[in-house]
C-alpha cells in the first residue's frame, strides 16, 4: 500500500509531523507531495497522478477512518458492486460544550441534512454520493478526475461523472470512519455558506442533478426575504412570515426535543434548532448568492 499526502504549504507543523511519522513507520511506503493551488480538487488529482496503485482510496481532514476502512473499500470494489464505494459517518463533537455537541446531533439529523444518507443511515443502497469514496485508478483518469473550478462539491460533480457514464455509487454503513463537526456556530456558517454557493456552480453544468433538500433552503430563504420587503408595504405579508416562522420554530423544536430525550441531553432544545437555522439560512443564502454573482457577472 502506498500513502499519498497532499499537503498545500502548511503552517501548522504538518510537515515536521508527517516526517516523525515516517520516521517511526519506515516499513510504510509514504511520499510528501506539494499542492501549489491549496484546494482540495486540486490536492486529490495530484496525489492520484502521483499514485501507482490500482485502486484509490480518498480520506480527508476532519475524520478518522475506522481500522478496517482500506480492506472493506477494496473489497467492496473487487466484488464489482460499482465503480465507486464509500461508507457513513459516525458524527462527533468538533470541540467542547453544548454547542458543539448540538452541532454534532444536528449534522447527523436528517431535519438537519435532508436525505444526505451517508450521515444516518444503517442499510446498503445505491446513492448519489459518498465521503471521500474508494474507486479504480483507471476510471478516475477515463472521466477526467476533479474540476478543479469547484472548490467545494467537487466531489459530487465528480460521482454525477460517473453516473453519467454509466457507473454506480455504493454506499456500505460498514465502511466507517469518525468525523469531527464544526465547533461552533460561526464554523458551521462559512461551512454551509460554501456549501451553498459552490452547489449552484456546480449545477451550471448539470442542472439535472437538483435534489429536494438542496432546493428547499435557498426557496426557503427567498421566501423570508420577500416576506420581510413585502411586510413593510402589506400586513397580510407579515401575519405569513410570522406563521412561516412560527412552524420552522416549532418543527426544530419538535425534532429536537427527540434527540434531547433520546440522548440525555438538556443542552440540545436550544442549540441543535439554532444549529439546523443556521445550516439552512447559511446554505441558502450561500447559494443565492452565488446565483446573483453568476447572473450580474
Amino acid at each position: 500500500m502506498e500513502i499519498i499526502i497532499a499537503d498545500a504549504f502548511s503552517t501548522d507543523h504538518t510537515r515536521e509531523i508527517i516526517g516523525l511519522f515516517i520516521h517511526e513507520n519506515k516499513e510504510l511506503a509514504i511520499k510528501v507531495i506539494d499542492n501549489p493551488k491549496r484546494t482540495i480538487p486540486a490536492a486529490v488529482n495530484l496525489a492520484v497522478n502521483a499514485a501507482k496503485g490500482e485502486f484509490i482510496v480518498r480520506l480527508d481532514a476532519h475524520s478518522i477512518p475506522n481500522t478496517k476502512y482500506i480492506e472493506l473499500c477494496i473489497n467492496a470494489l473487487k466484488t464489482g458492486i460499482s465503480e465507486c464505494v464509500g461508507g457513513v459517518w459516525d458524527i462527533v463533537p468538533g470541540g467542547q460544550g453544548w454547542m458543539a455537541r448540538s452541532i454534532a446531533s444536528a449534522a447527523a439529523h436528517p431535519m438537519g441534512v435532508g436525505d444526505a444518507q451517508y450521515r444516518f443511515t444503517n442499510k446498503s443502497s445505491f446513492v448519489d454520493t459518498v465521503p471521500f469514496g474508494a474507486f479504480r485508478k483507471e476510471l478516475f483518469i477515463k472521466i477526467g478526475g476533479f474540476n478543479e473550478n469547484l472548490l467545494t462539491n467537487e466531489d459530487y460533480e465528480f460521482y454525477t461523472r460517473i453516473r453519467k457514464n454509466h457507473g454506480k455509487i455504493w454506499l456500505d454503513p460498514a465502511i466507517r470512519c469518525t468525523y469531527f463537526s464544526r465547533k461552533d456556530l460561526n464554523a458551521l456558517a462559512r461551512q454551509y455558506w460554501r456549501y451553498g454557493f459552490w452547489k449552484y456552480r456546480m449545477l451550471m453544468n448539470f442542472p439535472e442533478t437538483l435534489r429536494w433538500r438542496q432546493a428547499l433552503p435557498p426557496l426557503f430563504v427567498f421566501s423570508i426575504i420577500t416576506l420581510l420587503l413585502f411586510s413593510i408595504f402589506f400586513g397580510f405579508s407579515r401575519w405569513v412570515l410570522t406563521y412561516l416562522l412560527a412552524c420552522y420554530l416549532i418543527v426544530l423544536i419538535g425534532t429536537s426535543l427527540k434527540s434531547c430525550i433520546k440522548k440525555s441531553d438538556p443542552g440540545l432544545l436550544i442549540g441543535m434548532p439554532l444549529a439546523m437555522a443556521c445550516m439552512h439560512f447559511s446554505w441558502g443564502a450561500g447559494f443565492l448568492y452565488s446565483i446573483i454573482r453568476v447572473w450580474f457577472r
